[in-house]
């Protein structure tokens, strides 16, 4: 039986979807792959499990939780022998971003949120689209977002951890304007204070694209 509440993996991907047809925004691969690995992590945080410094990612908790493949990688990070930072397993957890993503679309099936459709592009090319049934989860987590960034409230810990992960992975680049976000630059800054975590998975992101960067940077 599916769990009516939403993981943080599956706002994310309402996040990302447009309003209609069930395509998604169009965002850079890696945006898809850290975003999964890091809503995954902060899903950990959220529920007790982990608990993280500048220099390790610790278990403190090892009660199972109502999903498997969460279960699954909880399990992996509990049995690494080295100290480990959040660098490296939002890097390391990035490996499968493609199953906790597709974890997330089908429980967003399961809860009948979305469906998921087939289509032929050129009778050749699959595209599939994952048009919205319910479309109240959609507009209440973006809803739920603009009224944290525009307004003065202090948001819950929920919609902290959602504008941290949106912002370090740059999908509120293309949600809102350019000019709406330098406005906004101070608010969102104030409220990546409110969680150490948040703060943590966006500096660790932040250092991966930098080193991404430099290593791909041509050479004169």
């Amino acid at each position: 039986m599916q769990s009516s509440r939403l993981t943080i993996a599956e706002e994310i991907i309402l996040l990302q979807l447009c309003d209609e047809g069930g395509a998604f925004i169009h965002v850079p691969n890696w945006t898809n792959r850290y975003a999964m690995s890091g809503a995954i992590l902060m899903e950990f945080a959220e529920a007790g499990r982990i608990d993280t410094d500048l220099k390790q990612l610790t278990v403190i908790n090892r009660e199972p939780l109502n999903h498997p493949l969460a279960n699954n990688i909880l399990d992996t990070i509990e049995s690494e022998k080295e100290i480990r930072d959040i660098r490296y397993w939002i890097e390391y957890l990035s490996d499968r971003s493609d199953e906790i993503r597709q974890d997330a679309l089908d429980g967003l099936i399961g809860k009948g949120i979305l469906e998921c459709r087939d289509s032929r592009i050129l009778w050749v090319f699959k595209s599939r689209k994952y048009p919205i049934l319910d479309g109240k989860q959609e507009r209440e987590v973006k809803l739920r977002l603009m009224e944290v960034l525009f307004s003065d409230a202090i948001p819950s810990p929920r919609d902290v951890i959602l504008l941290c992960l949106a912002h370090a992975t740059g999908i509120l680049n293309v949600l809102l304007p350019a000019n709406e976000l330098v406005k906004l630059a101070d608010r969102v800054e104030d409220i990546r204070q409110l969680d150490l975590i948040g703060q943590s998975v966006v500096n660790a992101i932040r250092d991966i694209e930098v080193s991404l960067a430099i290593s791909t940077a041509p050479l004169f």
